[in-house]
């Protein structure tokens, strides 16, 4: 029935655009600039249908502006709304690696505990903790660096304020289209990405109460933790931060009070938490080096998997029931293993 009222809505559009052409004056008519608007937005990659079903209700089309330069492996284009209403889309593209490591440095600042969300399964990416949707594709067509390591492309999408939870299915639409577009225009080669199928679901935006018990994460990137010994009495739950197509990977386990709880808040506050995190690409040697001394930070672990880095980390609670100093390194080696061993990766190594 959407479907069908979002084609009715177009249809008057285009005939008011049709009159309004022919009294010579579009640009004062808001329908007829949604319609043109959206029709040519990054340079046309998106489809009209998911323009419109992304623009807020009451709400019409400003401006759009794209940027492409090859000398420095950049393309980006967004799409304002009237008025005060801000961007509609903003996106912006990389294929030079000092750009792209520092798109990841401002998605996980200091020592890299940001919170990510899992996209759905087939997208190379994730959702990180200021809702911007994250996708990293390898450039076949594009040289190695000077080190010998693969060109890849990273297309950070962001949107208005919670519009991949309100109209999820026209957002990855519309992320798999820019990733596409961008793609052929910086000469990347890359794969195209197709979008999820139905209308996927992510999870809610802030602190997310979608945890699973523990028993039933299987078939997660918590699954290692099923079986690992952790006290039953403290009713495990596990929540994953990406999916395993990711540049990172994460498991949190909670236990207490808001950890049992299918409740969006987290209890009464007294949960504990360990969250393990994995992150894949040279970018991230930093985030394991503990600060102004240049060591390795405790409980971290390095391994080599495509040709580049891998690192691993922990952070925990000071207090978590039942878990103790020399149980926390068992359950982070547990996790760092099962890691390399998903990705293929050697060399694995831990520190102390």
């Amino acid at each position: 029935m959407t479907g069908v009222k979002t084609v009715r809505r177009w249809i008057k559009v285009s005939v008011a655009v049709a009159a309004v052409l022919g009294l010579g004056g579009y640009a004062a008519e808001p329908y007829a600039t949604d319609w043109l608007l959206a029709g040519s937005a990054c340079d046309g990659a998106l489809p009209r249908e998911v323009v419109e079903q992304l623009t807020p209700d009451g709400a019409h089309l400003e401006s759009a502006e794209s940027r492409h330069t090859d000398a420095l492996g950049s393309y980006s284009c967004d799409i304002s709304l009237a008025g005060d209403g801000g961007r509609l889309i903003e996106m912006e593209a990389y294929t030079r690696r000092d750009d792209r490591d520092r798109e990841l440095y401002r998605t996980f600042p200091e020592q890299g505990f940001a919170d990510t969300y899992a996209v759905p399964s087939g997208l190379p990416g994730f959702i990180d903790e200021f809702g911007a949707i994250q996708l990293l594709v390898p450039c076949p067509d594009l040289a190695r660096d000077a080190e010998g390591r693969r060109a890849r492309l990273l297309v950070s999408t962001r949107m208005g304020r919670g519009t991949p939870y309100r109209v999820p299915g026209a957002a990855y639409r519309a992320v798999v289209a820019l990733a596409n577009s961008a793609s052929e225009r910086l000469g990347c080669g890359a794969e195209p990405l197709k979008p999820p199928k139905g209308n996927p679901v992510p999870p809610v935006q802030g602190r997310d109460p979608r945890t699973v018990p523990l028993a039933r994460a299987g078939d997660t990137a918590c699954a290692w933790a099923v079986g690992a010994g952790l006290p039953d009495g403290g009713k495990w739950r596990a929540r994953t931060g990406a999916n395993d197509a990711a540049p990172i990977e994460r498991c949190e386990l909670t236990s207490g009070p808001g950890a049992y709880e299918d409740t969006e808040g987290d209890g009464d506050g007294q949960d504990k938490r360990m969250s393990f995190v994995a992150w894949y690409g040279d970018w991230s040697n930093r985030l394991v080096f503990a600060y102004g001394g240049g060591a390795f930070r405790p409980l971290t672990a390095t391994a080599r998997c495509g040709g580049e880095a891998a690192n691993y980390a922990l952070s925990a609670s000071s207090d978590v029931p039942g878990v103790g100093e020399a149980a926390t390194r068992r359950l982070f080696e547990r996790f760092a293993r099962d890691q390399a061993d998903r990705r293929g990766c050697t060399g694995l190594r831990f520190r102390p």
